[in-house]
Parts: structure tokens; sequence; C-alpha cells
């Protein structure tokens, strides 16, 4: 049953893996490249080159600096006992130290280079440039670059990328996974909602529905679904009631066969027998004569309805205007019942049905005809017009007492009437002639708070 859901979820899981393991393996790749770039391995090795070479500047003026002093070729600036005070600070320190001889780094940025040699209570200092190599800001340049170094070596920057990058693609994928999975149980839900709803009707469950609020592409399936079962439905209560008609038509030729051919004797000896006692006194035996002959004639009027509930009249369909048709009915009934008040709601859109007309006009005038007798003097039969799944609908309320429960199980089916004149064969009658029409009737809820028909035609 998640066969659809998880084969989605594998598609995503394919889909995206693949160009997800490219983007981190290329990632990387250009970090690594970036950082190789700026990386502080290079700077500690230059920095290990300064030093180096700083040192060896420095080894080198000292060594010169001190020959030339030896030599003599260079003055030297005396700094005698008298002006202690006015001593610099770095000969102040020389001459408080016990060392014989001392080399200091003095300008600005320590671009000269002092040696100190102790004579007895005077101190000598020989200097020399060291050609604008500022030796204080170049051992402040190392330290920071050293500084540099050592915190680059303590935090690993690579790594540390390489792990953010990871962790936060993992995280990314993972949360879109997780949307994955939950859109796939939407999606994948209603569509085993309507593979159920298919079984059940598949096992003869037409009152399965499925249930859903959506508007999009699966909704509009639901929707076309639960219609495919209410046709079916429709369809199958058309076929059971088409079987059923076919047992009463073929039952009530047979009885009106039957019933025919006795009543024709009976009738014709009863004219004879009233015919002879006529003149001769016989006044009981007349009227007892005339009304057997009434009552068999009541009879034939009966054997004929059922002759015609049980043929099939010849059918010729064609296009027809049902809001002048209803008009027409109406119009027609009128003058019959003027004390029933009628009224209309014609759709102006309506098209024209495609149905025999005489079979038409026969299911409206006996449906108003019901109405008309079932409502109360001053009361109210309404007809409508509209379309309802593609089909022409034809509604007849009334403001009667509607139809009871018990009623309903068997409206269509053919009754015996106790209404003055009535066959009981109406409504039976209405609906074959529907059905024989290409549509159907229908109970249906009425707005005049009585009982209410639909009749539903195909459209020209």
């Amino acid at each position: 049953m998640n066969r659809l859901r998880n084969r989605l979820i594998l598609v995503f899981a394919v889909a995206t893996l693949a160009p997800l393991l490219v983007t981190v393996w290329v990632s990387l790749s250009l970090l690594n490249r970036s950082l190789s770039l700026s990386s502080t391995r290079e700077l500690d090795q230059v920095s290990q080159s300064l030093e180096k070479t700083g040192r060896e500047l420095y080894q080198r003026a000292r060594d010169s600096l001190k020959q030339e002093a030896q030599a003599g070729r260079i003055d030297p600036l005396l700094f005698k006992p008298s002006t202690h005070d006015q001593w610099p600070a770095a000969v102040q320190e020389f001459f408080a130290s016990d060392e014989p001889e001392r080399f200091a780094l003095a300008g600005n940025n320590g671009d000269r280079l002092d040696y100190l040699v102790r004579h007895g209570d005077e101190v000598w200092s020989y200097s020399t440039s060291l050609h604008g190599v500022g030796m204080l800001k170049l051992s402040e340049q190392y330290a920071h670059a050293r500084a540099l170094v050592a915190d680059g070596s303590a935090r690993d920057l690579r790594r540390g990328f390489s792990y953010t990058l990871l962790v936060l693609t993992g995280t990314i994928w993972i949360v879109a996974f997780l949307a994955l999975v939950y859109l796939a149980h939407r999606i994948s839900q209603p569509i085993q909602q309507l593979t159920r709803g298919l079984s059940q009707v598949a096992a003869g469950n037409l009152d399965y529905r499925v249930r859903s609020a959506r508007d999009d592409e699966i909704g509009v399936a639901i929707q076309a679904f639960n219609n495919m079962a209410n046709q079916l439905k429709q369809s199958q209560e058309r076929l059971l009631y088409t079987a059923r008609l076919e047992s009463w038509q073929a039952l009530a030729r047979k009885m009106a066969h039957e019933v025919k051919n006795s009543l024709t004797p009976i009738r014709l000896t009863m004219e004879e027998i009233a015919a002879r006692q006529s003149g001769q006194g016989g006044e009981f035996y007349e009227q007892a004569a005339q009304i057997v002959v009434d009552e068999v004639v009541s009879l034939e009027r009966r054997v004929r309805a059922f002759s015609e509930f049980s043929g099939e009249p010849p059918i010729a369909p064609k296009s027809i205007d049902i809001n002048s048709l209803l008009e027409e009915r109406i119009a027609l009934l009128k003058a019959a019942h003027p004390e029933v008040v009628y009224d209309t709601r014609l759709a102006p859109d309506c098209p024209q049905a495609f149905a025999d007309e005489d079979l038409v006009k026969g299911v409206l005038t006996n449906l108003l005809e019901n109405a008309a007798q079932a409502v109360e003097p001053g009361g109210m039969v309404l007809g409508v017009t509209g379309r309802e799944n593609g089909n022409i609908a034809i509604e007849v309320h009334d403001s009667g007492p509607g139809i009871n429960a018990q009623a309903r199980s068997s409206l269509f089916e053919p009754t015996i009437s106790f209404k003055p004149g009535g066959m009981g064969l109406g409504l039976s009658i209405a609906r074959k002639s529907a059905l024989l029409a290409g549509g159907d009737i229908l109970l249906v809820q009425g707005e005049l708070g009585g009982a209410a028909f639909r009749v539903l035609l195909p459209v020209a």
C-alpha cells in the first residue's frame, strides 16, 4: 500500500545524493585550494627564513663592527663618569652590569648597531648603520608572523571548514528528506484511499465514498471517483428497476390477457340479460345487470392500463425545448386545477434535451397532476429547470404533505391506488417512460415542504 510513497522517497534519494556528493566534493576541493593559497605553512616558512636572515645580518654586523673598532678604524663616543646622569639608558644599563662589552640596537627602528666597551670608569660606544634594516621592526613582524602560525595551527581551518560544510550539507539534506517523507505521505494517502474505494466498488459496495477537501489533481480524481460511484449506483438501481419492470410487464400482459378473455363474455352476457329484461318489469334484474356491466367496464379499463404498462411504445427521440414544454404542460393543467397556484423557475441557458417528446409530455403531465392532487386549495406547485452532471434536470415541487418513509421504498413499483380514478401505475409508467427516454426520475428534497421529483434527460 506504501509503494508509491517508498518510490517517491527512493527517487528523491537517488536524484539528490549524487549531485549532493559532487557538490560536497567540489566544495571541499575549492576550500582546500583556497586555503592552500593563503596557508600558514608558507607563512611559517617565510617567517623562519626571515628570522634566519635577520640573525645572519645581525651577526655579520656585530663581527664587522667589532673588527672595525679593534682596528681603530672607527672613532668611539666616550661616556665619562662626570656626565653619568646624561648617559642613555642602554649605556647606563651596560655600565651597571659586569659585562666587559655589549652590542645594542639603537635608532627609531633598530637600524643602528652600537658596540659598548668598558674602559675603567668610561664607556666607549662604537656605532654602525644597518643600511635601513630596522631590526626592531623586523623582530616585531617576525613575532606577529609566529603568532599567526601558532593560531592557525591551533585552529586547523581546513578541518574546521570541512566539518562545518559536511554537517551543514547533511542537515539540509535530512530536513529536505523529512519534508519529502511528509509530502509523500500526503500524496500517497489519498491515492491509497482512492485505491481502497475502487476495491470497495469492485466488490459491490457502491455506497462507499472517499472524503477529501483537496482541490488539486488528486482531489479532482477523488471527485471523479465519487461521481462514478454515484452513476454506478444509479445505473444499478435502474437495472434492478428495469429487471423488476420486465417481470411486472410479463405478469401484467398475462393477467390482462386472461382477465380480458373472461370479462368480454361476462359483459356481453350481462348486456344481453339487461336487454331481455327491459320492459318486462324486471327492474331489479336490469339494475343488477347494469351494475355488473359498469364494473366490468371499469375492470376492462384497468386491464387496458396494464396492457399499456406492459407495452413498449415506439420511441422517436428529437431535440426538445424543455422550458417551453414545461410551460405548455402547466398551462394545460391550470384550467383543470384553478385552485392550485403554479410557478416556474426556468434556467435561461437551459439546453435542449434529446428524447421522445410524447414520453416526456407523459412524464411531466403525471408529475404535475400528482402534485396538483396532493396540495390543498391555494397550495403551490413549482416547476424548475436546470443542469446537473451533464444532464438536463426538471424538478416538480409541491406544498402537500409529502411522502412518508414507508411509501418511499415502493414509490415507483406498481401498487393499488386509492385515489379516485387511480390505477396505481402512474409513477411506474412515468419512470419507465423516463428510462426509455434515456433518463430517470429521482425523489429529491422538496423546496415547498412537500414531495419533489427530479427528471433527468440527456442533452441534445
